[in-house]
């Protein structure tokens, strides 16, 4: 889904673009203008602040600096952590760090955000803030998430829910 990898077998499209032919620079601005990513580890570059890292997918994008900046501070500010701009992965709490990554996620407006097991370095609590945020924010961007977790409250705050079995995708339906 996030066009890292060219499909094994089949067709994938992304906004009726047929992908599995793309090579990886195409492939990567796709991804750049149109997936965020969130992960469960985080992936902050250690040596950036955490109005820095929000900032990095827009310098890649080409935006200019002063827009990267403003854009940061507002999506920061929407994630609660407009008091730690300057502080750097190491002095962030995990659910900050993962408020970052989800601000980061955000800053060039995709259409949509791949999250695998964002919860899960978190304690429950700081769990569902992340939750709350997630769904809060993509709502205002109108953006669609797609999340891999065992997270049952993440399951249930789920619009629409999809399993894997031996391969297959399959929609959810109650039991």
């Amino acid at each position: 889904m996030g066009l890292i990898d060219r499909p094994t077998s089949g067709t994938l499209f992304f906004k009726n673009r047929n992908t599995s032919f793309l090579n990886d620079q195409e492939r990567r601005k796709i991804r750049l203008q149109n997936i965020g990513f969130v992960l469960q580890t985080f992936n902050l570059l250690p040596t950036l602040t955490a109005l820095e890292n929000v900032e990095l997918p827009m310098a890649l994008a080409n935006i200019s600096s002063e827009q990267q900046k403003q854009r940061a501070v507002q999506l920061l500010e929407k994630v609660g952590l407009r008091h730690r701009l300057q502080h750097r992965p190491k002095e962030l709490s995990t659910g900050e760090m993962q408020r970052v990554a989800i601000a980061r996620a955000l800053a060039n407006n995709p259409c949509l955000i791949l999250a695998d097991e964002p919860t899960g370095e978190l304690d429950s609590d700081t769990g569902h803030e992340i939750v709350n945020i997630l769904l809060q924010l993509c709502k205002k961007y109108k953006t669609t998430v797609v999340v891999a977790t065992h997270n049952k409250s993440i399951v249930q705050a789920a619009h629409e829910k999809y399993r894997i079995q031996n391969g297959i995708i399959m929609q959810d339906t109650p039991f």
